[in-house]
């Protein structure tokens, strides 16, 4: 057991956890433990538990405001404390004036903009939903693609109401003003490198107009310099160095995720052998890497936005876009990569080139990964009428054929697709 964004040990008990309790209540929850050195060594408290009990008590009911809610548990044998720390409705939450966040296993003050964000979360509000700073908006480009997708022939107020673009109180509000003709917000910036950074091809910067104008003129550009055209037969065909499906899913995810208060261009960046997608905000609070990674949990930070995404068919399910990109590339050797921190997420596709075939028997093994599953040899041994040592041999074939790969390492090695 080690620390992590929602984990945190401590030998003692100080007034510094305090800090800790903001940052949880603010962004998800977590769990701090007592007794529990920073290396994760069980150290175990001194004194009269229902006393260390009441003393955390009394110093989160002193120095967090609004009141977390919380729960503590006791373990005898260890002697130590768990305080587990629900994420709260009533953000922020603040430790003697200030608010927190977890930055990895550290706990950091939140800056300006984080805290309005958070000002919203707790009136259960998101930046999309607030007024449009202009209420003078054109829609003649938006109205094109309902006509040509949904078969709405013109928008009616009645049309803009049922997608929440606009009330009789508010007006329009900031997702009205990004579908719109003309906006303020940051927008693409496409870029075709040559043989290095210094040498650019081709640039194409987008900006100020309706999000689905960029998303189109941004998938004409990757359409020009990374595909082609070629003939197999009588037939001509267009041949995509990317998939394109993917890239259109990942493109279509940095628009309805990103943090639109954030003065910066999502960057498309095309290298000589992948493509880089860039766009700020990082996670959703709530949101971990494995559920961005695996799919089924979605926290849209731009709720509005993506809706009308994915009512004109840009996005599939809520949930479903990275699993959508990773199974663009079952087919091929290279695999797409995500990274993310507090404040970006960096999509990599890399060109594709057809997977060496399977045999019969890495097939089976491969085949027992769908849906994504995370298995262990031992787990594919009871699932096989293969041996462990066999076992062992047909997982090695398909990582090097990178039809798999490995997380964790010695008795916590696991695999999947």
């Amino acid at each position: 057991m080690k620390e992590s964004r929602t984990l945190e040990f401590k030998e003692e008990i100080s007034g510094t956890f305090l800090k800790t309790v903001s940052a949880f209540a603010n962004f998800g929850g977590g769990k701090i433990i007592f007794g529990i050195s920073d290396d994760g060594t069980v150290k175990g408290l001194s004194g009269n538990p229902s006393e260390l009990r009441l003393s955390i008590e009394n110093r989160i009911n002193d120095s967090v405001t609004p009141k977390p809610r919380f729960s503590l548990e006791e373990d005898s044998k260890n002697k130590t404390i768990t305080l587990s720390v629900e994420d709260g409705f009533d953000k922020p939450y603040f430790c003697k004036g200030k608010a927190y966040r977890r930055s990895d296993t550290s706990t950091v003050e939140v800056d300006g903009v984080e805290l309005k964000r958070l000002v919203l979360l707790g009136q259960n509000r998101t930046f999309d939903s607030l007024p449009a700073d202009s209420q003078n908006l054109e829609f003649n480009f938006f109205e094109e693609k309902l006509r040509a997708i949904l078969g709405i022939e013109k928008i009616s107020t009645d049309i803009l109401k049922t997608l929440n673009l606009f009330s009789d109180r508010n007006g329009f509000n900031i997702a009205a003003h990004l579908v719109s003709d003309s906006n303020p917000f940051p927008g693409i910036d496409l870029v075709l490198f040559g043989e290095t950074e210094d040498v650019i091809k081709s640039r194409l910067v987008l900006k100020n107009n309706s999000v689905f104008e960029l998303y189109d003129k941004a998938c004409a550009f990757f359409t020009e310099h990374c595909s082609q055209e070629i003939v197999s037969g009588i037939q001509r065909k267009r041949v995509f160095s990317v998939p394109e499906k993917a890239f259109r899913e990942a493109l279509a995810n940095a628009l309805v995720h990103r943090t639109w208060d954030v003065q910066s261009n999502i960057q498309v960046a095309v290298y000589d052998d992948y493509i880089q997608l860039v766009s700020s905000g990082g996670l959703p609070a709530g949101i971990s890497k494995e559920d961005f990674l695996h799919g089924g949990i979605s926290v849209p930070r731009n709720p509005i936005l993506t809706n009308i995404f994915f009512r004109l068919n840009y996005i599939e399910l809520f949930g479903t876009g990275i699993p959508r990109i990773l199974r663009e590339y079952q087919s091929f050797d290279a695999k797409p990569r995500f990274d993310i921190s507090d404040t970006t997420l960096r999509i990599y596709l890399p060109f594709i080139s057809r997977k060496t075939p399977l045999t019969t028997a890495e097939k089976s093994v491969a085949d027992l990964f769908s849906g994504g599953a995370i298995l262990s040899a031992s787990e594919i041994a009871s699932r096989t009428e293969f041996s462990r040592a066999k076992v062992n041999r047909l997982l090695n074939a398909l990582l090097e054929k990178k039809y798999i790969v490995q997380e964790g390492t010695g008795r916590g090695t696991k695999y999947r697709k």
